[in-house]
């Protein structure tokens, strides 16, 4: 069973850890209700906040313990080839987070990443790739935890296509073309 950690702000300092299957999807539900659920207007309003550079507050979750962890988000879009419109994120979210479903159900091992200099950091390891206006994009989710209180950046970003690409070419015993 592999563990998420995330700190909680209690009275000493505890460390939280839950099963990362469940903070997967309690993550994806509230993506989900963000920017899917949410009337168009709503989540429209929330990713020019995101995509302006803002981490903007979502929810509070009370855990099994009754503490409580804030949810935030962020957007890293800095890869991401061309403009970024609400339309080209919708879409790319809602496929990161249907492959996230998918691989959640099938009971996946869900691979991620942590940076040696940051391990609060993960990116979890499901892409999701789109296309728009013949420009292909992949985007994964971002997950960081604050060191000193009960708080999770749920950040979407989007990796270079390009780079990507060649990575899955050289991982399938395929040449880069670079």
């Amino acid at each position: 069973m592999q563990l998420f950690s995330a700190e909680v702000n209690m009275a000493d300092n505890q460390t939280q850890s839950i099963e990362r299957d469940k903070f997967l999807t309690m993550a994806v539900n509230i993506l989900h209700r963000a920017f899917i659920e949410a009337p168009r207007t709503d989540a429209k309003n929330l990713f020019k906040q995101v995509a302006e550079g803002k981490a903007v507050p979502l929810t509070k979750v009370e855990m099994e313990d009754k503490s409580v962890v804030r949810f935030d988000l962020a957007l890293d879009h800095s890869e991401y080839p061309g403009t970024l419109n609400y339309s080209a994120f919708r879409t790319s979210l809602a496929t990161t987070l249907g492959n996230l479903v998918n691989a959640l159900q099938n009971k996946q091992n869900i691979p991620s990443f942590t940076a040696q200099n940051q391990p609060n950091n993960q990116i979890i390891g499901i892409t999701g790739v789109t296309v728009e206006d013949d420009v292909a994009s992949v985007m994964v989710l971002s997950v960081q935890t604050a060191d000193r209180e009960a708080a999770v950046l749920l950040r979407p970003m989007y990796l270079d296509y390009d780079q990507f690409q060649r990575s899955q070419q050289q991982a399938e015993g395929g040449e880069s073309t670079a």
